[in-house]
Order: structure tokens, then C-alpha cells, then sequence
């Protein structure tokens, strides 16, 4: 049977790579980790996701906190189950003070029930512990490498434990937390230097050709991290290896991204966050052949013509009717947050690969571009939003239109889409039958609790002059700039830009004017290059031929979202001009 292992010595550069995708707010953040270069014993609150399992107080295998209840470690650890049977967290050493240590009992061992433990394939466990635990400095989950990561061979990756320093080197007292830094092997090296049937897809390698580091006995199920971003990703779980830190024998860890949908059909609730680790430049190990490996995959021409960008694709949102007040993340993936100097002050929206909609009142007392920094695929306003991305502004311009007026900013770069970010398409003259239902979202001032998370609202659109009951909302400053958004044929569309232009109270009848987009067609053909939905759809035109519309609330009562200046009628007493 192969030796398990994890930990060494000194260190090498780490690489980073650029941020993906995620999950819950804390996850894979270390406040008292900028570990670059490493050596030997890990300080103090560097890896705040580690865990000791213990039997009878002594330590056993390691394991990584994936949310404030559940570890994942190795299921070669449970071969049988451990006498009280514990896991202690925020742990430093083994013998001596501990002031950050917590300790539960564990209540439930999940193997995974592809396990074998003759070729150490799915070598992976949740334990559920007794409690939650409270995450601070010293502890935090750690986020997991979603499926669809990509470790290029050469990734810096760093592996921690208490095991032994060496094959049969036991730790020394008083049993430091230990820590080294590793590249990953590739795969097709790993296969090829262990035997090509023994390393399969569920695995990944890390190690020096040289040997010298590597994890070693006591280190089992402990993690593999690398960072991406501000974000450290569980990669892989200590599993085996032969001996440890040997020539041309990498350790081998269990690949986490392989198991996302078992693991949350475990953890049903409170899931754990998953970021999708992605490598740049290109994958040496692809050129790599040995004895018995077959080629790899073969790469087609490069005439593949590229998927065209659409527009109004939204892949987390479900939205048909009801739902609360607080958006999630994802669910409006063209909202942006305009910001002057680092604080919110408008709303927008992503219209194109590098452009932003917006209201033009946004830019009265500011029109220089760089004062300016758009923020997509943010969540809240305070507090930590894994998706993220801030792009400059190189130039802004206004319609200049008589009445209300639109701003178009140009970014610096555009945005890598993904589920987070996506543009909306604009309304170039759509129809929007009495009755559709549509939304509007925005960081409403005061709303969204202590983070300020995006709020959400449900409208549907009325003839205008039908209503006969009002209530009031205040669109806040904040929310300049937001959209009314309705869905057609199953791409999202952008009916109209919300202003807070009016902040004089009106009285209960009194109906807040919003153009329709559409009125601006020309002047958004001159400044940038707009987008087609995803198919072609026709339309069918309503038997009402009322030039104008009102948008109705669904039933919410004002503290629901105060987003919009006076919403008249269960909403908005917005008369938008949405048959033309």
C-alpha cells in the first residue's frame, strides 16, 4: 500500500492566476496570510481552514473547514472509525497553548462510496461536525476548486499538516503547524511516473522532479491550496504517494473539482463556496509521452469561428413571479455600480462588450472619465463579493437630448462574461404587452442591511390611467441610472433608465415620467456597438394602441424596495411609453 503523506520545507514563488468565479463571502480569505516565499513552520493564522483530527486527543489525519459545519478530508483516514473521535480548529501545535483552538465532536463520516482503497481512487470524506463554529481570523473555509479548473503543471500550490518531516522523521515538539510550497506535476508526468494505469482523472500530482518537498505520514486529508486572486482554492486532498519527497514521485492528492455535485448532495444547506481555478499560458504537460501513454487529445484546426456575444442571457435567474426584496448573486448579471472615487453614486447597466448605460444626471458635477470606475458582477455594496470586477472609464458621453437624458460610459478593457457578468440587450422598439411582468433592481440607499445588497423589485405593465390606488417608494440618489428590465422570448431587455432626478415628494396621483430607451435609438447606434439576443423572436403587437404604460407592483408593501421615486399604483407611477 502506497505511504500517505504531506509537508516539508522551504519555498518557491507563488503564481497567481486570474480570478473566476465563487461562492459565500468568507471563504479561502486569510487576513494574516501574504505568504509569498514559505519556509518550514507555518505562522500563526496562515492557514485558518485547517483541521487536526484526533482520536483520543491525538492527531491523526489533517482536513479543511469548507463551511462553519462540514470538513473534507481523505476517506482513507475512516478505514474504521476512530475512538472519540474529534476536530480541532485554529490549531498551531500539538502540545502547548492553543488560545485560538476550537474543538467539536464529530457526529456524522460520509465516505465517499466510490472509495477504494486498492487504487486510493475517490479518496475523499465529509465530516459533519457537532456545531457550528464561528469563522475569525484564525478560522475560515476555504473555497473549492469547481469543476472545470484548470492546474497547468508549474501552478504554485502549498500543502500543510503536522505529519512527519521525513519517512520515519517524526515531528518535533511542540509540533508545529508545517507548511511547504509545490508545483503541480501534470497528469500525463504524474502517469508516467507512477505507472500509466495508476493515476486516474479524480487525482492531481505535486512535487519537485528533484524531490526534497512534499507531504509526508499524519498529513493525509489535508489540503492542497492555491491562490487565485484574493482567493485561496482547495485544489487537492492529501491521499498517497511513495515515501515522501522522493525523485520523480510527486505526492498525490485527491482532485477536488471532480466532486462538487457529491459533496452539496451531502451539504444541502449553507453550501460550501467553489471558485473555478483557472491557469494561464498553455499546459506543458500535454507534451509529455512515455511507454503505454496514449497521445493527447488532438487539437483541431484553429478555424473554429468564435461564439458570437448576445445579449440578455441571465443562467442564474429564475425569476417568473414573487420572490423577495434581496437579490443573489448572479441573478442580474448586467448590473454595474458607478463609482467616483471609490464610493457607489449611480447605478447601470452592461449594454456591450466595453460599454456601460447609465443616467446622464449621474455626471452633472463630474463628466471627467477618470474620476470614474464601473464594478460589475457586484452583490453588495459593503462586505466581500468573490465575482467581481473593477474596469476604468476612458470616456463618457451624453445624449443631450431635450427633457431626460442617457450616458453612455466606454471601458478600459471588457469584462471576461460568465455567469456573473453578462450584457442586457437594450429596447430598440419593442412591444411590451399589458400585463408583461418586469423588474427593476438597484442599491436602494439604506436598504439591503449593514453589506447594502442589490434590491430587487417586480413590476408589470398597465395602461396608463387605470390606476385607482397608490403607494409611495423613494428612488433614492443611489439609484439613478438603474434599469426597468422585461423578458422576451427568453432574453432580458432594458425598457427604460430609472432616474432619481425628482426628490421633491409628490402627491399620492402624481405620475413620475420615464422615457423608453428606445427614444434614444439613434444616439446609442453612434456611440458603441450593441448586442443581439440569443435567437430571433417576432413579437406580436398588443390590440391596445395606447401610447403609454404603467408599471404595477405585485403586491409588496413599501418596505419591500424603496427604489423608485413615488411608484404610483402598487409601484411606479412611471407612465413609460411602452406601445409606440
Amino acid at each position: 500500500m502506497a505511504l500517505y503523506k504531506v509537508i516539508g520545507a522551504v519555498a518557491l514563488l507563488t503564481l497567481l492566476t486570474q480570478e473566476s468565479h465563487s461562492q459565500p463571502d468568507v471563504c479561502g480569505i486569510t487576513p494574516l496570510n501574504n505568504r509569498i516565499v514559505g519556509g518550514q513552520k507555518a505562522p500563526v493564522g496562515n492557514w485558518p481552514w485547517q483541521a487536526s483530527l484526533q482520536s483520543s486527543g491525538s492527531h491523526f489525519c489533517g482536513g479543511s473547514l469548507i463551511n462553519n459545519e462540514w470538513v473534507l478530508t481523505a476517506a482513507h483516514c475512516f478505514s474504521s472509525i476512530p475512538a472519540r473521535l474529534t476536530v480541532s480548529l485554529g490549531l498551531q501545535s500539538l502540545q502547548g497553548p492553543n488560545p485560538n483552538v476550537v474543538s467539536r465532536t464529530v457526529t456524522t463520516v460520509i465516505n465517499n462510496p466510490g472509495y477504494n482503497a486498492d487504487t486510493d481512487d475517490n479518496d475523499i470524506c465529509l465530516l459533519k461536525l457537532s456545531s457550528p463554529v464561528t469563522f475569525n481570523n484564525f478560522i475560515v473555509p476555504v473555497c473549492l476548486a469547481a469543476p472545470g479548473s484548470t492546474f497547468f503543471s508549474g501552478v504554485s500550490s502549498w500543502v500543510t499538516g503536522w505529519g512527519t518531516i521525513g519517512s520515519g522523521v517524526s515531528l518535533p515538539p511542540p509540533g508545529n503547524l508545517m507548511e511547504v510550497n509545490v508545483p503541480i506535476v501534470g497528469n500525463r508526468q504524474c502517469k508516467c511516473n507512477y505507472g500509466v494505469g495508476r493515476i486516474t482523472n479524480n487525482m492531481i500530482c505535486a512535487g519537485l522532479s528533484a524531490g526534497g518537498k512534499d507531504s509526508c505520514q499524519g498529513d493525509s486529508g489535508g489540503p492542497m491550496v492555491s491562490k487565485q486572486g484574493s482567493r485561496w482554492i482547495l485544489g487537492g486532498i492529501v491521499s498517497f504517494g511513495i515515501g515522501c519527497a522522493q525523485p520523480n514521485f510527486p505526492g498525490v492528492y485527491t482532485r477536488v473539482s471532480q466532486y462538487q455535485t457529491w459533496i452539496n448532495s451531502q451539504i444541502t444547506s449553507n453550501q460550501p463556496g467553489y471558485i473555478t481555478f483557472t491557469s494561464s499560458g498553455t499546459d506543458s504537460d500535454l507534451s509529455i509521452s512515455c511507454t503505454g501513454l496514449p497521445p493527447p487529445p488532438t487539437t483541431l484546426p484553429t478555424t473554429t469561428i468564435a461564439k458570437p456575444v448576445v445579449c440578455g442571457q441571465a443562467p442564474l435567474n429564475s425569476r417568473i413571479l414573487g420572490g423577495s426584496s434581496v437579490a443573489t448573486a448572479g441573478v442580474w448579471p448586467w448590473m454595474a455600480s458607478l463609482q467616483r472615487n471609490g464610493s457607489h453614486v449611480c447605478g447601470g447597466t452592461l449594454v456591450a462588450v466595453n460599454s456601460v448605460l447609465s443616467n446622464a444626471n449621474c455626471f452633472s458635477s463630474s463628466p471627467t472619465p477618470s474620476e470614474w470606475t464601473v464594478v460589475l458582477g457586484r452583490l453588495k455594496q459593503n462586505g466581500s463579493n468573490p465575482f467581481e470586477v473593477t474596469l476604468n472609464v476612458t470616456n463618457i458621453t451624453l445624449s443631450n437630448l431635450n427633457g431626460s437624458n442617457v450616458a453612455v460610459l466606454h471601458l478600459s478593457t471588457k469584462p471576461s462574461l460568465s455567469n456573473n457578468i453578462q450584457p442586457i440587450c437594450l429596447d430598440n422598439g419593442q412591444t411590451f404587452a399589458l400585463g408583461s411582468t418586469c423588474w427593476a433592481a438597484g442599491w436602494s440607499s439604506g436598504q439591503g442591511g449593514a453589506k447594502h445588497v442589490l434590491q430587487e423589485f417586480q413590476t408589470s405593465v398597465e395602461n396608463c390611467g387605470l390606476s385607482s390606488d397608490s403607494r409611495t417608494f423613494t428612488l433614492e440618489k443611489g439609484d439613478s441610472g438603474v434599469p426597468l428590465m422585461c423578458k422576451l422570448a427568453g432574453s432580458w431587455f432594458q425598457a427604460a433608465v430609472l432616474s432619481a432626478d425628482n426628490t421633491t415628494r409628490q402627491t399620492r396621483d402624481a405620475v413620475m415620467q420615464f422615457p423608453k430607451l428606445s427614444t434614444f435609438e439613434s444616439f446609442l447606434a453612434r456611440t458603441g456597438w450593441f448586442l443581439s439576443p440569443a435567437s430571433n423572436f417576432i413579437i406580436s403587437t398588443s390590440a391596445s394602441n395606447s401610447n403609454s404604460a404603467t408599471l404595477l407592483n405585485s403586491g409588496a408593501t413599501p418596505a419591500h424596495f424603496q427604489v423608485f421615486l413615488y411608484f404610483h399604483f402598487l409601484v411606479f407611477s412611471a407612465c413609460l411609453q411602452l406601445f409606440l
